[in-house]
C-alpha cells in the first residue's frame, strides 16, 4: 500500500488557493461544487503528493495550542534537501514559520509552518 492522497478542510477557498497553490506550489488537477454537502473539493497535486483540499466555511476550527491536541492526523510534513532556505522562502511569502530546529530522534533539520486555518505542516530533511 501507498498514500493515494491526503485531504484537509479548509475555511476559504481564495485562501487554500493562495496558500497551496500561489505560495506551495502546487497545481490545481480539479475542482467539484457539491451543493448537497454545501462544500467545494479541490484536488491539488504537486510531485506525485495529492491533496483533497475541502473547502467548508461552516467547519469546526482544529482544536490545538493551549487547548490540547485532539485525536487523529497530527500534522502533515513535506522532505526538502535545504530547510533552511526553504523557511526563508516560506516567511519572504509570508507564511509563519516556527524557528529551525534538530529532530530529537534523527538529529536533521526541521521547522513547522502553518496553513491559514492553522494546520501544523512541517519541513524535514
Amino acid at each position: 500500500m501507498f498514500i493515494h492522497h491526503i485531504a484537509i478542510i479548509c475555511s476559504d477557498r481564495a485562501q487554500a488557493v493562495d496558500f497551496y497553490v500561489d505560495k506551495l506550489g502546487f497545481e490545481i488537477i480539479s475542482e467539484h461544487v457539491r451543493p448537497k454537502k454545501d462544500d467545494i473539493l479541490l484536488n491539488v497535486a504537486k510531485d506525485g503528493l495529492v491533496l483533497e483540499l475541502f473547502i467548508k466555511p461552516n467547519a469546526r476550527k482544529r482544536v490545538s495550542g493551549a487547548t490540547g491536541e485532539a485525536r487523529g492526523l497530527r500534522h502533515l510534513a513535506f522532505k526538502c534537501d535545504d530547510v533552511a532556505a526553504k523557511r526563508e522562502q516560506l516567511l519572504a511569502l509570508g507564511i509563519k514559520c516556527e524557528p529551525l530546529r534538530r529532530d530529537d530522534f534523527d538529529g536533521k533539520l526541521m521547522t513547522f509552518f502553518f496553513d491559514p486555518d492553522g494546520l501544523p505542516l512541517e519541513l524535514h530533511e
